[in-house]
């Protein structure tokens, strides 16, 4: 029989379909993309400007303190020459002429490297000059109207920053009061030049500049800044320049530093124009664009340095991680696609998963007892043993017994029965042994006498330690009691007794040790051994799953299959710790701790307790 075709609708629709969601998804996953690149610009972008900040900091610390070593070298040469009488007299009217002093000056000029010292008189006259033979000396001008005579002559020191009005050359002027008899009777003038500080930073990574209480640009690592302003000028302040001729009637033209956004209370994004006629001077810098403004006051002056850092790079940095976190959403925006695509099949692979988990979790829970049953196995052998001789006493017991019975010897019938009572009994305390090692136990923690689970561990492994020769010492106060469940903690001493023999094995002077004791609210059970002791490189992995020194299985050594690992954690499930060491005489000491607990004095609880195997009482009547 022939397949019919599938027809063009029916092939198309699932194809449709899919194409349909996809067209909704995907201009999410544009606008997704679009989130993740404008976060991470933000983002980038602030962590660029946070670290630029920090290093136009350092700069505006570096910068500063150059400028103030710079300016604080000349600080003391006004008042020094108060120090001098030719000077008082001079400015006093006691020497008219000043032809020694004028050469004093002039040799002091050249050696400290200043452009101008002179002395002027209380009314503002300049009577002696380092420059008195040049033609451009200041010998009688009237500089009263300077600020930096103003500042002097009224006893402080003046700190002023100006174009000279003979030369045109700017400098930084540094005046003091030359007093008499506390009566200040001229002033002294030091002109310092700057220009060798600004070459040097000329060279820096950053521009930098420095404005007056003005405004106005009096030092810039680029030239054609200087003697610019930061904000418009208005008219009246114009005039009050032109007439102090502090700026010697430059025209001081805006620098066109355009604020774009504050980012801090001393740094602000800022923007350069081109130069006029596109030209650019040669820096190492930009002198244009985007920068970091940072500002800082400088001390002593009414000054105000500004670092110029260029923000082209972190910016550009920023555009690419925005590039690339926008391609990375995208990414993951299409995995989350193919991811939905492929949930509906996934959906019951998962739910198998579940299935097959809850399967495992139930095996493990069936692996101690399953463990238990493997030692009985093992047991087998040795049980056997211990029953066939009762068996075969009990079979000739029963014959005897029924002919003294035909023989009417009832004293003799009776005895035999109690010999046969008493071997049941023995027989029955090895199969309730057992039964209580191979049932389930609930785990629940209660106070134990751990001295009942340690019998009980040497009763199951009696075969091998008869079979071994091993001495077992024990040292076990009945009254040591822990919180624990009784039938587990018998299942890790097994483990431990059973690890022991497996050291001693092959040793004619084996000794098993078992101690027990309370200390300090806690129970501390050792089994130690006189055998080889535990290595250097088996001590770290002693209670790692499936780690074993065993190379293989030997006759009653199996041990309880349950390993250390599981050992440890049946301890820690107790609130307690199993630990490994070497003893100080040799051989391997375990220790398990557990948290101690208390007997129950009720008597009907000790009776229940002792009926459940939690607790040894030697006086307790036999049932009738």
């Amino acid at each position: 029989m022939m397949r019919r075709p599938l027809s063009l609708p029916a092939f198309f629709m699932p194809v449709t379909r899919r194409l349909r969601t996809i067209g909704l998804l995907l201009p999410a996953l544009a606008g997704l993309a679009l989130l993740a690149g404008g976060v991470g610009f933000r983002v980038s972008e602030g962590m660029g400007l946070a670290a630029l900040q920090e290093t136009g900091h350092h700069r505006l610390d570096l910068y500063a303190g150059s400028l103030e070593r710079e300016i604080d070298k000349y600080a003391y040469f006004p008042a020094t020459l108060g120090l001098e009488r030719d000077v008082l007299d001079l400015v006093s009217g006691r020497a008219p002429l000043a032809w020694g002093l004028n050469r004093y000056l002039e040799r002091l000029n050249e050696r400290a490297g200043t452009l101008s010292i002179y002395v002027l008189n209380r009314q503002g006259r300049v009577l002696a000059a380092s420059n008195w033979n040049r033609p451009d000396s200041f010998i009688g001008e009237d500089l009263s109207y300077r600020p930096y005579f103003v500042e002097a002559a009224a006893g402080r020191q003046g700190r002023f920053f100006g174009v000279g009005t003979t030369r045109g050359e700017a400098g930084y002027y540094l005046s003091a009061p030359l007093s008499e008899d506390g009566a200040i009777v001229g002033v002294a003038v030091v002109k310092v030049s700057l220009e060798q500080l600004e070459q040097g930073w000329s060279t820096v990574e950053a521009p930098v500049l420095v404005t007056d209480e003005n405004g106005v640009v009096i030092l810039a690592s680029v030239p054609s800044w200087k003697f610019t302003t930061l904000r418009p000028m208005d008219e009246p302040t114009r005039r009050h320049f032109d007439q102090t001729l502090q700026y010697n009637a430059r025209p001081l033209p805006p620098l066109g530093l355009t604020p774009v956004s504050r980012i801090a209370e001393d740094a602000e994004l800022v923007r350069l124009p081109r130069p006029p006629g596109g030209q650019l001077e040669e820096t190492v810098f930009p002198v244009s664009g985007g920068f970091l403004a940072q500002t800082a006051p400088l001390h002593g002056t009414g000054w105000t340095m500004t670092v110029l850092s260029p923000v082209a790079q972190v910016t550009g940095m920023a555009w690419t991680r925005a590039a690339l976190a926008a391609v990375g959403s995208a990414f993951l925006g299409i995995l989350l696609l193919m991811w939905m695509q492929r949930r509906r099949h996934l959906h019951d692979l998962e739910r198998k998963v579940e299935e097959r988990t809850r399967t495992l979790r139930a095996a493990q829970d069936e692996l101690v007892h399953a463990g238990k049953l493997a030692v009985i196995g093992q047991l087998s052998a040795g049980l056997a043993h211990e029953l066939n001789q009762p068996l075969a006493a009990l079979r000739t017991l029963s014959g005897n017994s029924v002919k003294f019975l035909q023989r009417g010897n009832l004293e003799a019938a009776q005895g035999n029965l109690e010999r046969i009572a008493a071997l049941v009994d023995a027989m029955g305390a090895l199969t309730s042994q057992l039964k209580s090692f191979a049932r389930k136990s609930s785990g629940a923690p209660r106070p134990v006498a751990v001295r009942r689970p340690i019998d009980n561990a040497l009763f199951l492994l009696d075969q091998r330690l008869r079979r071994s020769g091993v001495a077992v010492h024990l040292d076990v106060p009945e009254e040591v009691t822990a919180l624990c469940d009784p039938n587990r903690l018998e299942q890790v001493l097994v483990n431990l007794v059973a690890n022991g023999l497996d050291a001693l094995a092959g040793r004619e002077d084996g000794r098993l040790a078992l101690t027990a004791r309370t200390e300090d609210g806690r129970v501390r059970i050792d089994v130690a051994d006189n055998g080889p002791g535990l290595s250097a490189d088996v001590l770290p992995r002693l209670f790692e799953p499936f780690f074993t020194t065993k190379e293989g299985a030997k006759e009653g050594g199996g041990g309880l299959g349950l390993g250390l690992a599981i050992s440890a954690g049946i301890v820690r499930d107790f609130g307690g710790a199993l630990t490994g060491a070497n003893g100080p005489d040799g051989g391997a000491v375990f220790t398990i701790d557990l948290p101690a607990a208390t007997p129950p004095t009720d008597p009907s609880a000790t009776l229940a307790a002792v009926q459940a195997g939690d607790l040894i009482c030697p006086t307790l009547p036999s049932p009738p």
